[in-house]
């Protein structure tokens, strides 16, 4: 796995020709509400080639499209693939009308109902966590007793953090989780979000390309590039706002 390089030198090599450019959000296309520097080229260049493959579990597909165009980015809900939105999905595909004690943000609570999930934290069949900030105390101790009880627990994504506007990092799902298996240690968990290969295959499959025909941009080697790494897809790491790409002590040129 190469060294960081920033979107800039990405968009001077081969990759954006290639037949789809799966990208990450946070830290790779935006920081916060900020553009980061040269997407605008990047959607540009590779326009509808270009995916959204994300662990944010705070948007559906639909309200980051939304976003992204109020920050003067185009790209359809067609070509975001969020983990928070697959894993509701595929539980409906799975279980369909299930009982699911849900917590998450408005966007997800609002499709869970379209999917024809029920809302249930009293009796649930089962438990879905995803990044919700409005999280409290009371909310920590029933996820708990859920699964000390053996309920299964889904989490939107591992992450523990993603950076802030300013590159500081923001609790993600995963530092939700930790709260909750500090208390029940023995408590097991799946996910569907990176560095699982699940959101990086569907992203494939809508594109319709090979992984050998496509590649994948992120800031964060355990997640985004395992996630490539898992379903045979380059993986270009780009470096986080405020760091310093890595040169080569040969040519003194960056990196990949």
């Amino acid at each position: 796995m190469g060294k960081p390089i920033r979107l800039q030198q990405f968009l001077e090599g081969p990759w954006p020709d290639r037949a789809a450019v799966l990208a990450d959000l946070d830290g790779c296309l935006l920081s916060g509400d900020t553009v980061l520097p040269d997407v605008p080229e990047l959607f540009a260049r590779c326009a509808d080639r270009l995916w959204i493959v994300s662990n944010n579990s705070s948007d559906t597909a639909q309200t980051l499209s939304a976003r992204l165009a109020g920050l003067g980015l185009t790209l359809p809900a067609e070509r975001i693939v969020l983990a928070g939105e697959m894993t509701l999905r595929a539980l409906q595909a799975a279980r369909p009308g299930a009982r699911v004690a849900l917590y998450a943000s408005a966007p997800l609570q609002v499709l869970a109902r379209e999917l024809g999930l029920r809302s249930d934290r009293d009796t649930p069949e089962t438990v879905v966590l995803a990044r919700d900030t409005a999280l409290s105390f009371s909310d920590l101790a029933r996820i708990a007793e859920f699964a000390h009880a053996g309920v299964p627990v889904t989490l939107a994504n591992p992450d523990t953090s993603h950076p802030g506007a300013d590159g500081t990092p923001r609790p993600e799902t995963g530092a939700l989780w930790a709260a909750v298996a500090a208390v029940v240690p023995h408590a097991c968990t799946i996910s569907l979000g990176k560095p699982a290969p699940d959101l990086p295959r569907e992203a494939l499959r809508r594109a319709g390309v090979t992984a050998g025909a496509a590649v994948f941009i992120g800031d964060t080697a355990a997640t985004d590039g395992a996630a490539a790494a898992s379903v045979g897809v380059e993986f270009v790491h780009l470096t986080r706002p405020g760091d310093a790409p890595a040169l080569s002590a040969r040519t003194g040129a960056c990196t990949c």
